[in-house]
């Protein structure tokens, strides 16, 4: 049943005007929805590492953008054509659709949607934006913009949630924990009695630790230049660390080290950081190593071919192969459950209108995740 309000709301969301410019808290005109489409009120919001990406025009240098892609809010009206929903609705908004009719969407290859393509122009499905500022268009964040009051988004990239689940673990779902545990799942689908290797322990390395755990890795190696992750990573069950800073050998000499000079059975590499990448190559197996690429830090990077050629597999992902609808309740059943615990991911508490503070706060070293209360 269709209930939009037709008028524009005017709310305040966080903005990036350019590259190197501060991001900004502005006043913004979210139009109602149209046929399909969602108004969501944001509740709570989390920062990701990509967030620093759209602020400095990655992939697409779409400006003024209103940020954010992470989050958890309610139903505030819906346009034509949305069944499923209803206002007051808990829903977590996402980047990656799933029309359970396409050919992707019936297949186990892939999470990435034919009928509604993952979106890095900022625009909405028909080619224009639902926000404004002072008449100029804004552009969108994948297919959201979550640190904003109010948002607009097609339902197929809504899912909806259970009324009592903890906002701050609504938030955490929607991206970097789940990217990590779902790569494990559902990319390398990681095997009982197998090793493995984590590059960089932020909420996507924890989430790779904590799937491969899940899934019967007996060796679960985290890899990170700050001492600090140590303790976070061996709360979500890693076996072994790795500072790569405390040694003179390559981190795949290291690797190698803890594994009988073998390496490991999967690489899961979570920072984008070129020399990383083709690390995380040389820390697996030869003829069987499998490497899941989540990061990315350049649109190009140079990767050493020798090291796929011994039969090594390199696969990038994207939400870590997660089916939004189907998969995202699953995990969140083991939230429930208590068997993830993701309350171990917050480290920082922000208002919207300490926006200045974001960037700085993921320079901290004891930093994981930032929760903004919308």
């Amino acid at each position: 049943m269709t209930t939009t309000n037709s008028h524009v709301i005017t709310c305040k969301g966080i903005v990036s005007w350019g590259k190197g410019e501060p991001l900004k808290v502005e006043e913004i005109q979210v139009e109602p929805p149209k046929s399909n489409e969602v108004r969501v009120k944001m509740l709570y919001a989390s920062v990701c590492r990509t967030d620093l990406l759209f602020a400095n025009g990655f992939p697409i240098p779409a400006f003024p953008r209103v940020m954010g892609h992470e989050g958890v809010g309610v139903v505030e009206s819906i346009g034509e054509g949305v069944t499923g929903l209803r206002e007051g609705d808990l829903v977590i908004p996402a980047y990656i659709a799933e029309c359970k009719t396409c050919e992707t969407c019936m297949s186990e290859k892939t999470n990435l949607c034919l009928k509604y393509p993952l979106s890095y122009n900022g625009l909405m499905l028909d080619g224009s934006s639902r926000m404004s500022i002072r008449g100029q268009t804004a552009y969108h964040a994948f297919s959201c913009s979550t640190w904003c009051q109010y948002l607009v988004i097609n339902v197929n990239f809504l899912i909806k949630i259970d009324p009592k689940t903890p906002l701050p673990d609504a938030s955490f779902l929607s991206c970097g924990f789940s990217t990590g545990y779902g790569a494990t799942w559902k990319e390398a689908m990681v095997k009982n009695g197998s090793s493995v290797a984590v590059f960089g322990l932020g909420a996507v390395g924890l989430g790779a630790i904590k799937g491969a755990k899940s899934h019967g890795a007996i060796k679960v190696i985290g890899i990170d230049n700050n001492p600090m992750k140590a303790a976070k990573g061996r709360a979500f069950g890693m076996t072994d660390f790795i500072n790569p800073e405390e040694s003179d050998k390559s981190i795949s000499e290291l690797v190698k080290d803890l594994t009988a000079g073998m390496g490991v059975d999967y690489s899961f590499e979570c920072t984008g950081v070129p020399p990383l990448i083709n690390q995380a190559i040389q820390s697996t197996k030869l003829g069987t190593g499998k490497i899941i690429q989540m990061g990315v830090e350049e649109p190009n990077v140079n990767i050493n071919i020798i090291g796929l050629l011994v039969g090594r597999t390199l696969k990038g992902s994207i939400f870590g192969g997660l089916k939004a609808k189907t998969d995202l309740p699953i995990i969140y059943s083991k939230c429930k459950n208590r068997e993830i615990q993701l309350d171990e991911l917050l480290s920082h508490e922000i208002k919207l209108e300490d926006v200045d503070k974001v960037f700085e706060l993921l320079k901290q070293p004891d930093c994981v995740k930032i929760l903004i209360k919308i």
